[in-house]
């Protein structure tokens, strides 16, 4: 699974509890796009969460 480069957001982990109290192993994934941004004059192609694309953390090539 990718993570995001700049914020270093990953998947999560965790237990999903039903209704009935049974419980199973579950994966939150992030929102993670690859996306050509500006990086030091030059493009490239990294890994960023939707997150930190809304906030302007980023330009984009």
């Amino acid at each position: 699974m990718a993570k995001c480069s700049i914020c270093e957001k990953a998947s999560h982990f965790g237990i999903k509890v039903s209704h009935s109290h049974r419980r199973a192993n579950k994966q939150w994934k992030s929102n993670i796009k690859k996306v050509r941004v500006n990086l030091n004059g030059t493009s490239e192609s990294v890994h960023v969460c939707t997150r930190c694309l809304k906030s302007g953390l980023v330009s984009r090539a």
